[in-house]
């Protein structure tokens, strides 16, 4: 039912889980698909191969998205390489895994993170407007700790909720130009991002407390993704379509 087929992407942090499964998902309906990553060179390549396998154009950018140059440079190389970009979805991100109270977390600690989650996101985003057109697609990973808090990680939260409250001012911003711009919220996500807290019984104490009883795995956020990226969703806009398993009911 979903035919993106002409349809230009790009997917920043896609070389591995959720961008990596979003890359898969857009390239199976018929897009061309950029992958951007900062350094997993031989899982980026073997992706892009995997994507012409299935008849695509891919092609992959390695850089720090945490900069402006790095994501400027991105949307150029996928530009150059397809026209313009029809849907951009921002994955590219950090989550530090040891919990830190605000009174102990130090100054490199907040700055990476943020820096990393929301400068990033606010660069790959810009860039990528400016060569979007009519019906173009702009699609965020957020996180649950952006709408409730997360002790201990108050600077990922922090970058998180600002996430959520640019893409409802740029929905708002970019509603005249018929470009639609949401976000998914995941919860706990089967990705190596986790692989600490996952240790020992912590996944069977972090599933005991999801409705579903079940962590997500990469491809469960890749699904919705695709969904609002299709003609499917295009009266849908300044969304954040949660995907926790029921662990969160904020929306």
């Amino acid at each position: 039912m979903i035919d993106l087929t002409g349809k230009k992407a790009l997917v920043t942090g896609g070389a591995r889980g959720i961008g990596a499964a979003c890359a898969r998902l857009l390239a199976g309906a018929g897009a061309d698909v950029a992958i951007a990553y900062r350094s997993r060179a031989s899982e980026a390549a073997q992706l892009v191969d995997e994507l012409q396998g299935l008849g695509r154009d891919a092609m992959a950018f390695q850089g720090d998205l945490a900069t402006r140059e790095a994501n400027d440079a991105c949307v150029a190389s996928t530009v150059e390489r397809f026209g313009h970009v029809d849907i951009f979805v921002g994955n590219a991100g950090v989550w530090p895994d040891v919990a830190v109270p605000v009174a102990q977390l130090d100054d490199a600690r907040w700055h990476h993170t943020v820096t990393t989650n929301l400068d990033g996101m606010f660069f790959g985003a810009r860039a990528a407007i400016r060569h979007m057109g009519a019906g173009g697609r702009l699609i965020f990973i957020s996180s649950t700790a952006g709408q409730r808090g997360e002790a201990g990680h108050a600077d990922y939260a922090a970058s998180k909720g600002a996430m959520i409250s640019f893409v409802k001012s740029l929905a708002v911003e970019l509603g005249p130009r018929d470009i639609t711009v949401n976000s998914i919220a995941p919860g706990w996500v089967d990705t190596e991002a986790v692989t600490r807290p996952f240790a020992a019984e912590g996944r069977g104490r972090i599933e005991a407390n999801i409705p579903l009883g079940r962590v997500a795995s990469p491809a469960d956020i890749a699904g919705p993704v695709l969904f609002l990226a299709s003609p499917l969703a295009r009266h849908i806009t300044g969304e954040i379509l949660n995907v926790n398993g029921g662990s969160v009911l904020c929306g």
